[in-house]
């Protein structure tokens, strides 16, 4: 989710589940400790729970980065081990990490002998087309060794050659019995499977043997979905939340952001494109929040005329034929 679950996105997120807990997007130790620690590390309180996702090889520096993430409030730390990307493999982390499970047992160690907060882990079920259930057992013993309680598995294998990042979430198969088979053989551990999760029957069916869900794409497209699960998943009552109210909450969020930071609304706006996902009128909605002509605008001018257009496309619909 680099570039996507930045501190607007889960400001955003946060409006529509209370209790779900986010997660950043993966930030590069490295980058926490030369020089972009506020940048990396900034977060609303109101996003809480949260947990910070680091990217990175060297146990020193993540365990650094780790304590950083602690001391500006983040409740867990997440190490990856399932992203595919060129870029993530040239600084030799991401997936390409499962391939040393005792360099990643190591920096688990390192990380929680720096911290109160939770270590985790987020790993993939393998490395490339050989899809042997043993290699990602032994990495889990491994790691769990070191005093990993927490796995989230993403259910495909990462094919770290000859497909792109993208076609890596689509092309290599989803095998959640692998996650299944993980569980029984760890029952002690703590195991989320994600990967293709994109309804509530489908998400009810992993929770009966799992212990939890990650959802990532899915949520960022369709973020309503979000609004029914504190009463679905945590027991919660159910939230009589409009989306225009959501919509408003954000607008009051970039003049915010705009006051105390300069920034600009679009770099906010972007992450709600999808509220008003499968409306009539929505087409229209999205493109005057993603029109770059209207930059200079307030927000909430530019809302005014987003609900205008999508108002129109309304209105023309319940006429008499």
């Amino acid at each position: 989710m680099l570039d996507w679950t930045d501190r607007h996105c889960r400001y955003f997120h946060r409006l529509l589940s209370r209790h779900a807990l986010l997660y950043t997007e993966m930030v590069n130790a490295g980058a926490v400790l030369h020089g972009g620690t506020e940048r990396h590390l900034r977060r609303n309180e109101e996003e809480d729970p949260v947990a910070l996702q680091l990217g990175g090889c060297e146990p020193t520096a993540l365990a650094l980065a780790a304590r950083q993430g602690e001391a500006w409030g983040y409740q867990e730390i997440n190490l990856n081990c399932g992203c595919p990307s060129e870029r993530v493999q040239r600084g030799a982390f991401g997936a390409s990490l499962m391939k040393e499970p005792q360099l990643v047992a190591d920096c688990v160690k390192a990380m929680r002998d720096a911290v109160q907060v939770p270590v985790t882990v987020k790993h993939r079920i393998g490395i490339g087309r050989d899809e042997s259930y043993d290699f990602v057992r032994d990495f889990v013993g491994q790691v769990a060794d070191a005093g990993c309680e927490v796995f989230i598995v993403h259910a495909r294998n990462a094919w770290l050659e000859g497909i792109s990042p993208k076609q890596n979430r689509e092309i290599p198969p989803l095998r959640y019995e692998v996650v299944h088979r993980l569980k029984a053989d760890f029952p002690a551990l703590t195991f989320a499977l994600n990967g293709g999760l994109a309804s509530d029957d489908a998400v009810t069916a992993q929770l009966a043997g799992l212990d939890g869900v990650m959802i990532g794409r899915e949520a960022y497209h369709n973020p309503w979905w979000l609004a029914r699960w504190d009463a679905l998943y945590f027991g919660a009552a159910p939230q009589a939340l409009e989306r225009e109210a959501i919509e408003e909450a954000m607008v009051d969020y970039m003049a915010r952001e705009q006051t105390r930071y300069g920034t600009p609304w679009p770099s906010v706006a972007r992450h709600m494109l999808g509220l008003r996902h499968g409306l009539r009128g929505a087409r229209l909605w999205r493109q005057v929040w993603s029109d770059h002509h209207l930059k200079e605008w307030p927000a909430h001018a530019v809302m005014v005329r987003a609900r205008a257009a999508q108002n129109a496309v309304q209105d023309r619909a319940d006429q008499p034929a």
